[in-house]
């Protein structure tokens, strides 16, 4: 879903990288697609035990908070096209159950000696790194497009 909106509403429909009204929102975006790159890229492949279970949750907080941060840019600047509004409506209850999910596993982890332990979820464990590399380019597109403001077509 974050691929769709990302590819259709951001890039193809509104064409935000060639905006310069939409920098810090792109750079907002840059932050969350690293913290996502981050918790996909190791999620599907260990466990994040003892003290690192508590930065994982660190990192999980601070990706709540960017996208909240995140809606009031968009709020601020333009006027979200509603199939938009209504993606991210449904991206934050995905997000929602995933958390329902995660943070009692990751309350568990806390409890183990500190470190990582590999883990493999079948599937999972191959398309979430896959995942988190699409949106580790992502957000270096955002990033180098909000810092150097691309310009119209």
């Amino acid at each position: 879903m974050g691929a769709f909106d990302t590819l259709y509403y951001h890039e193809y429909k509104l064409k935000l990288p060639s905006r310069p009204h939409a920098r810090r929102e792109l750079r907002l975006h840059a932050a969350r697609d690293f913290a996502y790159a981050l918790l996909f890229g190791t999620i599907g492949l260990v466990t994040w035990n003892g003290l690192f279970a508590w930065l994982l949750l660190a990192l999980l907080l601070t990706e709540i908070l960017i996208t909240l941060a995140d809606f009031l840019e968009e709020d601020r600047i333009r006027k979200l096209p509603p199939g938009e509004r209504v993606m991210h409506a449904l991206m934050g209850i995905v997000y929602g159950l995933f958390l329902a999910y995660l943070l009692p596993n990751v309350l568990q982890w806390s409890h183990q000696p500190g470190g990582f332990h590999a883990v493999r979820y079948g599937f999972l464990s191959v398309a979430l790194p896959v995942m988190a590399f699409g949106v580790l380019c992502s957000g270096i597109r955002d990033y180098i497009s909000s810092a150097h403001g691309e310009v119209e077509k």
